[in-house]
C-alpha cells in the first residue's frame, strides 16, 4: 500500500517527503478556486508525489461545474482527477444522479485523465444507487487504513482527519500508480469494468453497518 495526503487551502505547507501521492482541493460549486492549488501542487511534483485534484460537487448545474472545474484546476497531463461527494455547508448534496453526471462529464472534456469518486462510507452504502466511481472510488471511513468498511473494491482510503487528511492507496508500488493514472496505458478492459460494477451492490447488501 501506498501513503498520501489530501489537502485544501487550509494546508498551505505540507511535508511531501516520503508520500507516494497528494491530492489537492481545486474547486468548490462555480464561485469556488483554491488559490495554493499550483504551489502546493509544485511542492508534491518536487517531492516526487503522483498528484490529483478534487472538485467540491453542488447539487445543480452539473455541466457547468464539470467546466469550472476541469479549466480552474492545476492539472497536468495524466494528474488524478475526482469529485468530493458529501454533505455541503448548507446542508444539501448533490444526488447519485448528478455525482453520476459529474463524473461523465469530466471524462469526457480530459480523456486524458482519470477520473475518481470520493465519497464516506454513509453516502457509498446509504445514498449510492447505481455503484458508479468513474474510475475508482476513494473511501472515507476513520478506521484501521487499508481496511474501509465496505465490500466494494476501491483504489484510495482516507483513513483518518487528524492531525490532515490521510490516505493509502491500493497499488503495489508507486510506479504501478503512476501507470495506472495514465488510462492509456493501463485502461481497464470493458469486461473488467463491467464484472466491477456488477460485483459492487450485490457485496454492500451484506456489509457490516457497524
Amino acid at each position: 500500500m501506498l501513503h498520501g495526503i489530501d489537502v485544501s487551502s487550509h494546508q498551505s505547507t505540507f511535508d511531501a517527503d516520503g508520500l507516494a501521492f497528494v491530492f489537492i482541493k481545486a474547486t468548490e460549486g462555480r464561485s469556488y478556486i483554491n488559490p495554493k492549488q499550483t504551489s502546493q501542487a509544485s511542492r508534491a511534483r518536487k517531492a516526487g508525489c503522483v498528484v490529483g485534484f478534487y472538485h467540491f460537487l453542488w447539487p445543480g448545474n452539473i455541466s457547468a461545474q464539470a467546466r469550472y472545474f476541469v479549466e480552474k484546476c492545476a492539472s497536468q497531463k495524466h494528474d488524478l482527477l475526482a469529485v468530493d461527494w458529501e454533505t455541503t455547508g448548507s446542508g444539501t448534496r448533490a444526488s447519485n444522479a448528478e455525482k453520476d453526471r459529474f463524473i461523465r462529464e469530466v471524462k469526457k472534456l480530459r480523456p486524458t485523465h482519470r477520473v475518481m469518486l470520493y465519497c464516506n462510507r454513509n453516502f457509498w452504502l446509504n445514498y449510492d444507487t447505481t455503484s458508479y466511481a468513474g474510475d475508482g472510488l476513494w473511501i472515507a471511513d476513520y478506521v484501521t487504513a487499508g481496511k474501509p468498511r465496505i465490500k466494494a473494491k476501491w483504489r484510495i482510503h482516507q483513513y483518518t482527519d487528524r492531525p490532515l487528511d490521510k490516505d493509502v492507496a491500493n497499488f503495489s508500488s508507486k510506479s504501478a500508480l503512476q501507470a495506472w493514472a495514465d488510462p492509456s496505458r493501463a485502461a481497464l478492459t470493458a469486461d473488467e469494468e463491467a464484472e466491477d460494477v456488477a460485483d459492487v451492490h450485490t457485496a454492500e447488501d451484506g456489509a457490516d453497518e457497524t
